[in-house]
């Protein structure tokens, strides 16, 4: 699956079409630290060839092929004469040239290229390999579509977002080159590619899966798993500044209910944990009740994974063309039920942790329940107090931040609609379901920013009282107490806090090894010209 090792200085190269990719591998390529390959092997190359040249056969012979001499859903009845095939893709690209919304950000549209190239270099998609290859330069030279987020019920697949890919493919509609917005025309010119035309079936295989929401799947993921990370990490902090029960983590209790995220939640606290004079025996759920809230998105994340990497790795057209049995194979694998459930499961679970820090944060805050702390975790002297607020706004954002993380994760994949004329009359939702779990991260994350700095700085104040000692901290603490220090000093009296956010989620969301899961990008620039094939 990859060829140089991960951590390598030189980029590493991901192979697709045979090997499995990764839920990492995409995030790598969607960030421009690994390159993306096409198989050199004569036998693959041979059945992807074959795979067209029998497509190709089916016409000659005046074979009826949906989406090849028909029209496409509910038109499919329609018979289109021999003279007007050629013309068939380009008109499916243009009139699905109608999203709306925001678009889509650099690492998203590379992330939609990989999982739409992995699946068409399957082989059973009947495309040529001049296509797969053009797709690989729309990825290795960055000429990344620009794709409207709205538009996809997830099934047809993502026919709406994934026509703009198409589109950029024979030169149409608008992307992103260089940093700048252009024409796709013109990004071609400048690489010196001619726009692609199309074989009769490319523009449905490309158009026709679900791609969009394997992608915006594939980067939540990965930034789930930070998420759960850091708010491990935000709940010892809390724990310490809190004299809560360290033995709300011991690990004989987590043997007697044994979910395994559970259990490894716990784990990371009790690590970050010493030994230390308790307040009580017991202490409010958002403490100790903190593995099973955070277990429950560790173990989803589990099977999601699962979930996830299989639909990444399918063949998700239709049809589908089996070139060692030379069948034609019509179904639904556009349908994006399962990502549409693991996304739909994701936001809720993410969202749940969002709502745990908030509680955390709010216990921080309260001088009636945070056993001796400043009031609002103000830094400021007793004589200037009455004056001071501290983190009191900062919670109060983080309340509202965490209300909108939960109304986002209703789910999205009971709403679904019938469409094109009743014949997309069960759809999936599923790019809506991962368009929302992206927003419920986002929300998170904001979340989590404002709980790391209030843990900090209630740690912080702790031992500036001479409460605590650094010594008697667990590395991982001092650690990560100076790492956010570096670019959030210390709140002494009040000023602006939004940089200081701002800055701390610039941090979280680059892979700060302290902060998180780190996933080894280095965030260099990748000379996209080495694995071209």
């Amino acid at each position: 699956m990859t060829g140089e090792a991960r951590g390598a200085s030189a980029p590493r190269t991901v192979i697709v079409g045979v090997d499995p990719l990764s839920i990492e591998d995409v995030v790598a390529l969607a960030h421009g630290v690994a390159l993306l390959a096409l198989p050199t092997d004569p036998h693959w190359i041979r059945r992807v060839e074959r795979g067209a040249e029998q497509l190709q056969a089916r016409i000659r012979r005046d074979e009826v092929v949906y989406g090849i001499n028909t029209g496409y859903g509910d038109s499919c009845t329609r018979t289109v004469p021999p003279d007007m095939v050629d013309e068939l893709p380009n008109q499916l690209v243009r009139y699905h040239g109608c999203g709306l919304g925001r678009d889509f950000d650099g690492p998203t549209t590379a992330a939609v290229l990989v999982a739409r190239i992995a699946s068409l270099a399957r082989g059973y998609s009947g495309v040529r390999i001049v296509l797969l290859q053009r797709l690989c330069d729309l990825l290795h030279r960055r000429i990344l579509p620009v794709i409207p987020e709205e538009g996809s019920v997830g099934a047809s697949g993502d026919l709406t977002p994934l026509s703009y890919v198409a589109a950029a493919l024979i030169g149409e509609r608008g992307v992103s080159y260089r940093g700048q917005r252009t024409t796709a025309a013109d990004a071609l010119r400048a690489e010196e590619l001619e726009p692609l035309v199309l074989a009769p079936k490319e523009a449905l295989a490309i158009m026709n899966g679900t791609a969009v929401m394997t992608a915006l799947a594939c980067l939540a993921f990965e930034r789930a798993e930070r998420l759960l990370d850091l708010a491990c990490r935000i709940t010892a902090l809390d724990v310490i500044a809190l004299r809560g029960q360290v033995g709300h983590f011991h690990e004989r209790l987590f043997e007697l209910k044994p979910h395994p995220g559970q259990a490894r939640a716990a784990a990371r606290v009790r690590g970050l944990l010493a030994p230390t004079t308790t307040a009580s025996v017991q202490d409010p759920y958002s403490l100790r009740c903190a593995p099973h809230v955070l277990g429950v998105l560790g173990d989803a994340l589990d099977w999601m994974r699962v979930w996830i990497e299989t639909e990444l790795n399918s063949v998700n057209d239709n049809p589908l063309y089996d070139p060692e049995q030379d069948l034609v194979l019509h179904g639904g694998h556009f349908y994006g039920g399962h990502i549409g459930l693991a996304m739909d499961t994701l936001k809720i679970a993410v969202a749940s942790v969002a709502d745990l820090l908030d509680r955390q944060l709010a216990l921080l805050v309260d001088e009636k329940r945070n056993r001796g702390l400043p009031a609002n975790l103000s830094g400021a002297s007793a004589a200037r107090a009455s004056i001071h607020h501290g983190f009191k706004a900062v919670q109060i954002g983080a309340s509202a931040w965490t209300a909108e993380a939960l109304k986002a994760a209703t789910p999205a994949t009971v709403y679904s609609r019938s469409t094109e004329s009743h014949n997309q009359d069960k759809v999936s939702m599923g790019t809506i379901a991962a368009r929302d779990a992206v927003r419920v991260l986002e929300l998170s994350e904001q979340v989590a920013a404002a709980g790391l700095l209030g843990g900090v700085q209630a740690v912080h104040l702790r031992i500036a009282s001479g409460e605590l000692r650094r010594a008697d901290l667990a590395a991982g603490v001092c650690e990560l107490i100076d790492r956010v220090h570096e670019w959030s000093a210390p709140l002494v009296e009040d000023r602006e806090l939004e940089g200081d956010l701002r800055r701390t989620l610039v941090r979280m969301r680059t892979h700060d090894a302290v902060l998180g899961v780190r996933d080894p990008l280095t965030h260099g620039a990748v000379d996209s010209r080495r694995a071209h094939v």
